[in-house]
C-alpha cells in the first residue's frame, strides 16, 4: 500500500489546479495521461501476478478455493452496502437531490440533468482495456518477465498511481458539487467500511463451511478485504505457507475480480463497486472504481478505502488468535 498521504496531497494538487477551470485541450491532456496511467496500473498488476510462483504455482491446487472465497468476500460486502444504502446511507438518493437542486438552481430543467447523466454513463472502452490489460500482464509476466525486478514494477506503480490521483483530483476540481454530497452525506459515509468489512468476514465464513476449509484460512484471507501483501505475509507467519498462500491469492484476485464485474457492479447499487474494491479503494481500485461510480462517490471510496487499511493491519492478529 502506498504512504497514506500521497492520496490526499495528490487530490489536492489536481483540484487546487483546476479550481478555477483550465483550458479545454489541458482537461484533455489530462484525461489521455490519466487513461495510459490506469492502463499502466492495471499492466503492473496483471505483472505482479505472472511473475509469482506463489500465486501461479498454486492456482491448480488451491486456486479454485481461494476463487470462491474471493467471490463470496466481495459478495458479502456487496450485499451488506446495498442493505446500508436502502436504509441508513442512501448514496443515489442524495447525488440526485444535489443535482436537482443544481439544476434548478441554474435555470435549468431535470430533464437535462437526467440526459446528461445518460450520456456520462455510456459505454467507455476502458471497460474492456482494464480486465484485458490485467491478463496480458499475467501471461507476459508468466511466460515472458519471470525475472522483472518487483522494485521495478513497484515504481512504475507509484507513479502511476501519482498521475491516477493527481486526475480524480482535476476532475474534483471541476465537479465542486463533490464537496456538497460529503457535507450532505455526513457521518453516514461510517457505514460503508463498516458494511464491507462486515460483509467480508461472513463471506470468508461461508466459504470455509461449504469447502470445507479451517476459517482460519477462510475469514482471515477474506478479512484482508484486498491488502494482499500484508495478508499474505500475516499468514504464512501464524499458519504457514500454505495458509499464506490464500491470504495472497484471495485478495489479488478480489482486485482482478472488481475490474471485471465493474460493470455489473455498476448496475447493482452504486455503493457495490466501492464495496468490491474494499481496502484497494485507497490505492490501486481508486480510479477504475471512480469511473464507474462517479466524482463524488470516488471521494467516499477513497474515505472508505483508507479507514480499511489502517484497520486491516489492527484486525489480522485478533482474529488470528481467535481462529
Amino acid at each position: 500500500m502506498m504512504n497514506t498521504l500521497i492520496p490526499f496531497i495528490c487530490l489536492a494538487f489536481g483540484a487546487a489546479i483546476n479550481w478555477r477551470g483550465l483550458p479545454a485541450p489541458m482537461l484533455k491532456a489530462f484525461d489521455i495521461a490519466t487513461n495510459a496511467a490506469l492502463i499502466m496500473l492495471m499492466a503492473v498488476i496483471g505483472l505482479n501476478i505472472g511473475i509469482s510462483p506463489q500465486v501461479m504455482g498454486n492456482l491448480g491446487t488451491i486456486g479454485l478455493n481461494c476463487l470462491i472465497i474471493s467471490l463470496a468476500a466481495i459478495a458479502g460486502s456487496v450485499l451488506l452496502v446495498c442493505f446500508a444504502e436502502a436504509t441508513v446511507m442512501p448514496l443515489e438518493k442524495i447525488r440526485l437531490q444535489l443535482a436537482e437542486e443544481n439544476a434548478h438552481n441554474a435555470g435549468e430543467n431535470a430533464s437535462d440533468t437526467s440526459a446528461e447523466s445518460q450520456t456520462e454513463s455510456s459505454f467507455s472502452p476502458l471497460i474492456i482495456l482494464m480486465p484485458a490489460c490485467i491478463v496480458i500482464g499475467i501471461i507476459a509476466g508468466y511466460f515472458w518477465l519471470q525475472d522483472m525486478s518487483r522494485s521495478i514494477l513497484d515504481t512504475v506503480l507509484t507513479v502511476s498511481l501519482i498521475f491516477l490521483y493527481t486526475g480524480v483530483g482535476v476532475s474534483l476540481g471541476e465537479n465542486k458539487e463533490v464537496f456538497q454530497y460529503m457535507k450532505r452525506l455526513g457521518a453516514r459515509v461510517l457505514f460503508m467500511p463498516a458494511a464491507i468489512f462486515a460483509g467480508c468476514i461472513i463471506g470468508g465464513f461461508i466459504s470455509g463451511l461449504l469447502l470445507g476449509l479451517p476459517l482460519s484460512y477462510s475469514v482471515i484471507s477474506a478479512s484482508g478485504m484486498g491488502y494482499y501483501s500484508l495478508t499474505g505475509a500475516f499468514m504464512t507467519e501464524s499458519f504457514g505457507i500454505e495458509a499464506g498462500t490464500y491470504g495472497f491469492i484471495v485478495n489479488v484476485s478480489r482486485d482482478v475480480f472488481t475490474v471485471a464485474l465493474l460493470p455489473l457492479l455498476s448496475k447493482i447499487s452504486k455503493g457495490s463497486p466501492i464495496a468490491s474494491g474494499a481496502a484497494g479503494c485507497m490505492d490501486t481500485m481508486l480510479v477504475p472504481v471512480t469511473r464507474a461510480v462517479g466524482p463524488e462517490l470516488g471521494m467516499v471510496a477513497l474515505i472508505s478505502g483508507t479507514i480499511l487499511t489502517f484497520v486491516v493491519p489492527v484486525w489480522l492478529p485478533v482474529v488470528g488468535a481467535v481462529l
